[in-house]
């Protein structure tokens, strides 16, 4: 169990904590209340659950978008719950990860929003448990340079990369002799088998029906694109300092192997387990130990079969794109995800067809690529960041749906 040195509790704030993994992660910390404490929490939409989790873990801190928020928040809350200090924004977010009386961050953030928080734990030196993949798609370099420096922990949430990491020796200067070449699992999503001629007419309901995993809005539509694979390429390439031809990815529709490691013997090592995300969140939280997640335990009795697929470049276009990206210029991936997060959002919101997503994808990085510096600072990132959503939203525009 991860308590620290002194044997007190791990003080555990959750950036985004009414999300799926957000909610994932305060199911398992209740189940260990002598080890892990709840003391801050985040959200940027549903104050009424924010309210609630503030009544049930008594956090220190609960961080809200901007003052109205934190006037509805107050208003929910009753007077048991009168301790609790609200932030606001996003220096209420930076303030809360970099806190010294905050040990370990679950950053569950979705988009590149939690990026700065995620510099601030990193910079800070906490535990950083990293369920946002946008913090290492778009901070890149900067971002491992930030965790680097700070001395931070930095543990991986995906299901995908949190599965190569308990594949993987505990010292990180044994990878590179260690690792041929990494397999990420996916899905597929629910159009695996769809034919993509009838792709123009799906809906966001459809789209956000996954066949195993139960997720948000944004990432479900993501791995129905398998853009979500494209993004785990790229976040593996920092993870695990391998170059792009090291990173597999193979269509697995059962969701029992989460990914593989290819080692340089020839054997492959593999992470199996039900598809629920409070395994990987348990081996954050307790590394490098183990405790109980929740989690139905794996019947192999009741595994039919295990089967493998090479993803289909007609179904998925999206996926070479994290290929694309990483062999072009740093801040390349940065306008890929500010592209994607644009067009995924005009499709839910139905101002879009779904496979408009890849054509505005691919016209951000057309429209940008070789105009723009290499990024040195946040501030340069959240720079490209702002020119690739604009970009994309006026091609969203273009691109209106009958």
């Amino acid at each position: 169990m991860s308590n620290t040195a002194s044997g007190r509790r791990q003080r555990l704030a959750i950036l985004g904590s009414t999300g799926s993994v957000g909610s994932n992660t305060l199911d398992v910390a209740q189940r260990h209340p002598e080890a892990i404490e709840v003391v801050g929490l985040s959200a940027f939409r549903r104050m009424d659950d924010l309210a609630a989790q503030c009544e049930r873990f008594a956090p220190r801190w609960a961080v809200v978008p901007d003052e109205n928020a934190a006037k509805c928040l107050r208003g929910l809350l009753s007077t048991n719950a009168e301790r609790v200090e609200i932030l606001v924004g996003t220096d209420g977010l930076c303030e809360l990860a970099a806190h010294p009386e905050v040990d370990s961050v679950m950053a569950s953030i979705v988009g590149a929003a939690g990026l700065a928080p995620c510099m601030a734990a990193a910079r800070a030196g906490k535990r950083l448990l990293l369920a946002n993949k946008e913090a290492l798609v778009v901070g890149g370099a900067l971002f491992i340079q930030a965790v680097r420096e700070g001395g931070a922990t930095l543990l991986p949430i995906d299901s995908e990369h949190s599965a190569i990491f308990q594949c993987l020796p505990l010292d990180r200067l044994a990878w590179p002799a260690f690792i041929d070449h990494i397999v990420l699992t996916a899905s597929g999503g629910p159009f695996r088998q769809a034919d993509p001629a009838g792709f123009h007419a799906i809906t966001p309901a459809q789209a956000v029906a996954h066949p195993n995993w139960v997720m948000g809005r944004k990432i479900s539509v993501d791995s129905a694109t398998m853009m979500n694979k494209a993004l785990e390429v790229i976040e593996a390439r920092w993870l695990f300092d391998l170059p792009a031809q090291d990173i597999r990815v193979v269509i697995h529709p059962q969701s029992i192997i989460h990914s593989m490691v290819v080692c340089r013997d020839a054997s492959v090592l593999a992470q199996l387990g039900t598809p629920d995300m409070r395994v990987p969140i348990a081996y954050g939280l307790s590394f490098p130990s183990r405790i109980a997640s929740g989690a139905s335990r794996l019947d192999l009795l009741s595994v039919s079969s295990l089967t493998f697929e090479a993803p289909d470049d007609a179904r998925f276009p999206g996926l070479k794109l994290a290929y694309d990206v990483l062999a072009e210029p740093e801040g390349s991936s940065v306008v890929l995800n500010a592209a994607n997060e644009v067009a995924v959002q005009a499709f839910l919101d139905e101002r879009v067809r779904f496979t408009d997503i890849h054509r505005i994808n691919q016209s951000t990085l057309d429209a940008l690529s070789g105009r723009f510096e290499r990024p040195r600072s946040l501030e340069d990132l959240l720079e490209l960041d702002a020119r690739a959503r604009s970009h994309a939203t006026t091609a969203a525009g273009r691109t209106l749906a009958p």
